[in-house]
C-alpha cells in the first residue's frame, strides 16, 4: 500500500520543477552560477527559503482575490449600476414621470366601524395612502364574491371594477386637487 504525503500546499508540480531546476542548475551553491560567491542570500538553502515565502504569500493574495470576487458575486443584486448624478436627463425624467399612474390600488377591505367597502389606495411618488369608500358600488356581486375579491385578491366583474376605478380616480384627483 503506497503511502501519501501531504504536501504543503505551496508545492505546485511547476513549482516543485522550478526548484529542482534551479538546484540542477547552480549545483547546490550559488543560483547565479559564480563559483566563489560570498553573497549569502545567493546561496541555494536561503535562495529557496524567500522563494517559498514569495509563493506563499502569493497564494493567499490569490486566495484573498478569489474570496472577494465570489463575495461580490453572492452578495451583489443583480440591477445594473446607477450613475452617481441618477439615471434621467432632465427631459427623460419628464417623460418618465408623466408615464407613470397616479395612485396604485394597493387592496380591498370592509371597514370594521361602518362595515363599508374601502380600497386602500397608495399615491405615487408619495408615502400618502388614501382610503377609499366605496359606499354601494359592490352592491351588485354576492356577498361571496365580495369575500373572495377581499380575502383572496380574486378579481371583480368588469362593471363593478371599472365603478370602483372611477370612484378611486375621483378621490384621489380630488385629494391632488387640493
Amino acid at each position: 500500500m503506497p503511502k501519501s504525503t501531504l504536501l504543503p500546499k505551496w508545492a505546485t508540480p511547476d513549482r516543485k520543477a522550478k526548484l529542482v531546476e534551479l538546484f540542477y542548475r547552480s549545483g547546490g551553491f550559488c543560483i547565479f552560477g559564480e563559483p566563489n560567491c560570498i553573497i549569502p542570500e545567493h546561496h541555494y538553502e536561503l535562495f529557496i527559503e524567500g522563494l517559498i515565502t514569495d509563493w506563499k504569500a502569493d497564494d493567499r493574495e490569490a486566495r484573498r482575490i478569489e474570496y472577494r470576487l465570489e463575495s461580490l458575486c453572492l452578495h451583489s443584486l443583480a440591477e445594473p449600476k446607477e450613475p452617481l448624478r441618477g439615471r434621467f436627463s432632465a427631459i427623460s425624467k419628464d417623460i418618465w414621470k408623466a408615464s407613470q399612474p397616479l395612485y396604485y390600488i394597493e387592496g380591498l377591505g370592509i371597514s370594521g366601524l361602518t362595515l363599508q367597502p374601502f380600497v386602500r389606495v397608495r399615491l405615487s411618488s408619495s408615502f400618502m395612502r388614501l382610503y377609499v369608500n366605496l359606499g354601494e358600488a359592490l352592491r351588485g356581486i354576492s356577498k361571496s364574491r365580495k369575500r373572495k375579491a377581499i380575502r383572496y385578491g380574486k378579481p371583480l366583474p368588469k362593471t363593478i371594477e371599472q365603478a370602483t376605478y372611477q370612484l378611486v380616480r375621483a378621490s384621489v384627483l380630488d385629494y391632488l386637487a387640493h
